[in-house]
């Protein structure tokens, strides 16, 4: 048996080879607390807490990964957005706090079509892990909900959420996933939408050398780079889809690379689109681009 004071000292040690003192030892806590059930005070609390033999192998295994600099919630297997755990892995992007904007604002626009129409269905482009996909899904139940994606093993990972407690308390319809090269073109066998959404690639390449080696090293290159020579790529191929699968007066957004954020809206703009505009995060930088199909 090893007390868990200690316990949580030698997993800040460890684990601080790689991140600052403090976010390292935030790491220890949320992996206790997935791992023990216990509280970042439950130590000062219960000085004499001790951890099992077998529990104190698994920390230290999960020390030793977020030492090298392996993320926390490939570790777990989880992460927190919108208020839910989601299942993530090395198939899938992390889910992102400035996201949860694109979410929000998404499901108004598609609560509204609700409230008009009887109905409303939205899609979401390079879906990943699926918190978009279920986050619209849940938060706005009776939603028709398709997402794309041309990994089978994001698709996996998205299929694998577990809500089916909050579904039936709702009567929210789990999202549709299907595999799709966005790239590829419009696939209209799926019906028109009320709402488009997506968060594609949009990492230059020539931006690898300033990121943290933790992302780097670990998370799907697939999902967060384009190449320098076109970095608009897929946000052409989006605005392709809305064109093709969004109803008139429909409501489309995407999340962008700050760095770019009149040259994206142009992308909209010059495909017909109205009321195009970049709008900022919760830390003032450009991140999204919202846009709609004119009657």
């Amino acid at each position: 048996m090893m007390l868990l004071k200690d316990l949580i000292n030698e997993g800040k040690q460890t684990v601080s080879g790689f991140y600052p003192e403090r976010e390292a030892q935030e790491m220890v806590f949320v992996f206790l607390e997935h791992l023990l059930g216990t509280r970042r005070y439950t130590h000062v609390l219960e000085p004499e807490r001790t951890v099992s033999p077998s529990d104190v192998a698994c920390a230290r295994s999960a020390f030793s990964r977020m030492g090298a600099g392996e993320p926390l919630q490939y570790v777990t297997g989880k992460a927190f957005f919108y208020g839910r755990d989601f299942n993530v892995g090395p198939d899938v992007l992390i889910p992102r706090p400035e996201t949860e904007l694109l979410c929000r604002t998404a499901a108004m626009q598609l609560r509204e079509a609700y409230s008009c129409n009887g109905a409303s269905r939205a899609l979401d482009l390079c879906t990943g892990s699926g918190c978009i996909a279920w986050t619209l899904a849940l938060e706005c139940p009776g939603a028709e909900v398709v997402a794309a994606d041309i990994s089978e093993a994001a698709l996996s990972v998205a299929s694998s959420q577990d809500f089916s407690a909050e579904m039936s308390a709702s009567g929210a319809v789990a999202p549709h996933f299907i595999a799709a090269d966005v790239l590829a073109g419009p696939l209209c066998s799926h019906g028109m939408f009320d709402v488009i959404v997506s968060n594609p690639p949009y990492v230059l390449d020539r931006e690898k050398s300033v990121m943290r080696d933790n992302v780097l090293a670990h998370e799907p290159h697939l999902a967060l780079f384009v190449p320098d020579e076109d970095p608009l790529v897929f946000f052409r191929a989006v605005a392709l889809w809305a064109g093709a699968l969004l109803r008139p007066g429909g409501f489309g957004m995407v999340e962008i690379n700050e760095s770019l954020g009149q040259e994206t809206a142009d992308v909209f703009m010059n495909a017909g689109f109205g009321d195009v505009s970049v709008e900022k995060d919760l830390n003032g930088r450009d991140r999204f681009v919202k846009f709609i199909r004119i009657l």
